[in-house]
C-alpha cells in the first residue's frame, strides 16, 4: 500500500523556519570553532595577540554575516546581501554595545577613539554616499517608494572597498608591530589538530549560511515581507550572535577594549570586505529603504562617537538610549 503525503503551505513554512533556525546555529557553532582555531593559530606563527583581537576576533565573529551576504549575492537576492550588512552593524552598534553599556559602563581606549572610531564613521559615511548615488537621475530626484532602485554597489566600488579594508589591515600590524606585545601565551594544540578546526568551522559557517539565506527567502515569500525587511531584522540579528555573545563576556567580566573593539572591528569588516567581496562577486543592487537604513548606522554611528567622546566611555544611561534607539529603528523598518 502506498501512503502519499500532501505537502502543504503550512508544512513547508515549519520547515524553512526549521531550516533557519538551524542554519543560525550551524553559524554560531562554526564561528566559534574557527575564533578559537584561528586564535590559536596566529599564537603558534607569534601573531601579536592585539591583531588577534581587532582582526580575527573581530572578522571570525563577523564570518556568518560573510557566508549570508555572499551566498545572497551569488544566488541574485541583492536585498538580503544588503540589508543583513546593515541591518547586523545597526544591531552591533546600537543594541549589543548599548546591552554591554547598560550592564556596566564601557570606557574608551584613546586607540579606538583615534583609530578605529574614526574609520568606523568614514567608511560608513563612504557607504551611504555610494548606495545614495543614484537617488539623483537627470537633475532630478528619485521618488523614495520603499522598494523603488535608488543606487548600485559596482563591482568596481567593492574592489575600491576591499582594498580600504587591506590598508586598514596594515596600518593596524604596522601599530602593533611599533608597540610590540610584552608577553604571549603558547597555543596548546598541535598545529595540524588547529588546521583541522579551522577547516572544519570554514565548513559549519558556509553550510550555515546557505540555509539561512534559503529559509529567510522562503519565510519572507510566505509571509508576504519584503527580503529587506527579513535581512535588516531576522537576519541580521541571528547572524550577530556571535558579537552578542562575545562583547557581552567581555562586558560581564570587565574588559570593555574586547567588547568595543569586537563591535566596532566587526562593523568595519562587515562594510569594508563583506559588503565589497559580494559587490565583486555580484553587482547589488540598491532600494530606497536600505538607503533610509544607512542613514540610520550613519547617525548611530556618529552618536556612540559622542557618546564615547565625553568622558571616554559609554555610561549606562547612554547604553539605554542606544537600545531605544534600535528599537525605534526596527519599528520604523517593520512599518515601512
Amino acid at each position: 500500500m502506498i501512503i502519499s503525503v500532501q505537502i502543504t503551505g503550512e508544512n513547508m513554512i515549519v520547515f524553512y523556519i526549521a531550516v533557519l533556525m538551524a542554519g543560525f546555529l550551524v553559524l554560531v557553532k562554526g564561528a566559534d570553532i574557527f575564533v578559537d582555531a584561528s586564535s590559536s593559530l596566529a599564537r603558534i606563527f607569534s601573531i601579536p595577540p592585539v591583531i588577534i583581537g581587532l582582526t580575527i576576533v573581530a572578522c571570525g565573529t563577523s564570518l556568518p554575516e560573510l557566508a549570508v551576504s555572499t551566498t545572497a549575492a551569488l544566488g541574485g537576492a541583492n536585498e538580503i546581501a544588503l540589508s543583513n550588512v546593515v541591518g547586523s552593524n545597526i544591531f552591533n552598534l546600537l543594541f549589543i554595545l548599548g546591552v554591554c553599556a547598560a550592564i556596566r559602563a564601557l570606557p574608551v581606549e584613546k586607540t579606538f577613539l583615534k583609530r578605529d572610531y574614526p574609520v568606523s564613521l568614514i567608511t560608513t559615511v563612504l557607504v551611504l554616499a555610494i548606495t545614495a548615488v543614484g537617488t539623483i537621475k537627470g537633475g532630478k530626484i528619485l521618488s523614495l517608494a520603499m522598494e523603488a532602485e535608488a543606487g548600485l554597489v559596482s563591482r568596481i566600488s567593492g574592489i575600491f572597498l576591499v582594498l580600504i579594508f587591506v590598508f586598514y589591515i596594515i596600518w593596524i600590524i604596522a601599530e602593533a608591530h611599533r608597540n610590540p606585545p610584552k608577553d604571549e601565551k603558547a597555543a596548546n594544540a598541535p598545529l595540524w589538530k588547529v588546521l583541522l578546526l579551522t577547516l572544519i568551522g570554514l565548513i559549519l559557517i558556509i553550510a550555515g549560511g546557505k540555509a539561512v539565506v534559503c529559509g529567510a527567502q522562503y519565510t519572507a515569500r510566505f509571509f508576504g515581507l519584503s527580503e529587506t525587511l527579513i535581512g535588516l531584522t531576522v537576519v541580521a540579528a541571528g547572524t550577530s550572535l556571535p558579537e552578542l555573545a562575545t562583547s557581552l563576556i567581555a562586558a560581564h567580566k570587565g574588559k570593555s577594549e574586547l567588547a568595543v573593539g569586537n563591535i566596532i572591528g566587526s562593523n568595519i569588516f562587515n562594510l569594508l570586505f563583506i559588503l565589497g567581496i559580494s559587490a565583486v562577486l555580484h553587482p547589488v543592487t540598491v532600494n530606497a529603504a536600505s538607503v533610509y537604513d544607512m542613514a540610520i548606522l550613519a547617525a548611530g554611528t556618529a552618536l556612540t562617537w559622542i557618546f564615547s567622546v565625553t568622558g571616554r566611555k559609554i555610561g549606562r544611561a547612554e547604553g539605554i538610549i542606544m537600545i531605544t534607539l534600535y528599537c525605534t529603528s526596527t519599528i520604523f523598518a517593520a512599518l515601512r
